[in-house]
């Protein structure tokens, strides 16, 4: 065979954003911010680079789509199946999709002109899996078998209406079948997993697993400017919010990658959008828009998530949530998507942005050791030295206390002092909180 060419382009942990946004950049000592994204951009840059290598292109998502913004979660993910499957993805795998509940996944997987592919997502009355767990391409001369891998931690970590019927797995243990299906059976002569585990997890999984050709990531929002070798697998992922779009182009010789350039683009204000789709975007979110741009405050300084142990937009968050349940002590999750709110009016849809879940705030009451245990809890869960018992998000954010602690310490030991009002912690004194969530649900 003589060599062949393949590129793959990939979005990951878009949550539901369809117009260009804020997006925060690392400058120095401070952030800087871009007006990124946008799925009209999106489509020109597929639409230039089809257009460049005709029939050589694989485009894939790797979740956290349909959820995280008021238009898509008004309609449950509804109104954006004509936009992505305008985009003319290849593949999909899932993780926040799951906010909607099982029923609603599969109706919104059944309306996608793509495959909704997961090999570690059952059903539990029957054991059976819930999405085909790969499908086979043909691209460019190759045949190119691809696997999903679902985000692990639905069951876990969220909500139990999330999961109800289902469970999930890692995926690691299943994983060598289906690559030897694909090889064997399928003859493919590529194999692509695409994971919504988290970079971490998937830097641990391609160690372990062989025969992953290239691996395509999600779930931790990692801007990766080069692809992240592990052994012969390139690992890329592609920041979110749709702000950046990953590009790898590979050379196959005799079923061996030969070659693998990577580029991280940014899908910023240099995109010309695509008009087809602006008018796309533009008629989904239409119905919404008077009520989303209602004024509703302003801010002097950006608001922003860009950090994992404190952030701006969430010190907001947890103010309004304390003044609303009469607490000092506020306790929200540690989320990842969310696009800055730069200084000037703050919208309706900027508040939705910030809370897409819409959770109700509860007001518990925790002995100061099960504070101190749910603390440890949450940084382990952040910070296990073992990648695969990472639950994925920043650090719990917290308000009316002051945490230090040593990342490196083991599980359960990591908390140095606790500080409510500057004293330390008492473990029978009984501390008033207020939390954004229901009672008895896990929190990341």
């Amino acid at each position: 065979m003589a060599e062949r060419k393949l590129t793959i382009l990939q979005i990951n942990d878009l949550h539901g954003y369809l117009e260009p946004h804020p997006e925060a950049f690392r400058g120095r000592g401070k952030f800087n911010y871009r007006t990124c994204g946008g799925l009209a951009r999106i489509s020109s840059i597929f639409n230039r680079v089809r257009a460049e290598h005709p029939g050589e292109v694989l485009a894939l998502d790797n979740g956290d789509t349909f959820h995280g913004t008021f238009v898509a979660g008004q309609s449950q993910g509804e109104s954006m199946l004509p936009l992505m499957n305008a985009l003319e993805f290849d593949a999909m795998t899932l993780h926040w999709e799951f906010a909607y509940g099982p029923t609603q996944v599969r109706k919104l997987a059944a309306g996608l002109i793509y495959p909704a592919l997961a090999i570690n997502i059952y059903d539990k009355a029957s054991n059976r899996l819930m999405f085909d767990p790969s499908c086979v391409i043909e691209r460019g001369g190759l045949r190119i078998g691809i696997i999903g891998i679902a985000s692990n931690i639905v069951d876990k970590s969220m909500p139990p209406s999330y999961s109800e019927g289902v469970y999930f797995t890692l995926g690691n243990t299943e994983l060598p079948a289906h690559i030897e299906r694909l090889r064997s059976g399928e003859k493919v002569d590529l194999v692509v997993v695409l994971s919504h585990l988290g970079f971490a997890q998937d830097a641990k999984l391609a160690a372990e697993v062989s025969g992953i050709d290239a691996l395509i990531s999600g779930h931790t929002h990692n801007r990766l400017y080069r692809p992240v070798w592990v052994g012969s697998t390139p690992i890329i992922q592609s920041g979110c919010h749709g702000s950046f779009v990953g590009r790898l182009d590979l050379t196959v010789d005799c079923g061996k990658v030969v070659d693998a350039r990577h580029e991280l683009i940014c899908v910023d204000e240099h995109v010309e959008p695509d008009a087809e789709m602006s008018q796309r975007v533009k008629e989904t979110i239409a119905p919404h828009r008077a009520f989303l741009d209602q004024v509703v405050g302003k801010v002097q300084s950006p608001l922003d998530r860009a950090t994992s142990l404190e952030a701006s937009m969430d010190n907001v968050l947890l103010d309004a949530i304390a003044a609303a349940a009469g607490t000092r002590l506020a306790f929200s999750n540690g989320w990842r998507y969310g696009a800055p709110i730069l200084p000037g009016e703050v919208t309706m849809e900027h508040l939705w942005n910030i809370v897409p879940t819409h959770p109700p705030i509860s007001t518990v009451e925790l002995s100061g050791d099960e504070l101190r245990a749910m603390l440890e809890a949450n940084l382990e869960r952040t910070y296990s030295p073992d990648p695969y018992c990472q639950m994925g998000g920043f650090v719990k954010r917290c308000r009316g206390l002051n945490l230090y602690f040593k990342m490196e310490n083991p599980k359960g030991q990591r908390i140095e002092d606790l500080l409510v009002d500057g004293a330390p912690v008492q473990s029978g004194r009984i501390y008033r909180a207020a939390m954004l969530g229901e009672q008895g649900v896990p929190m990341k």
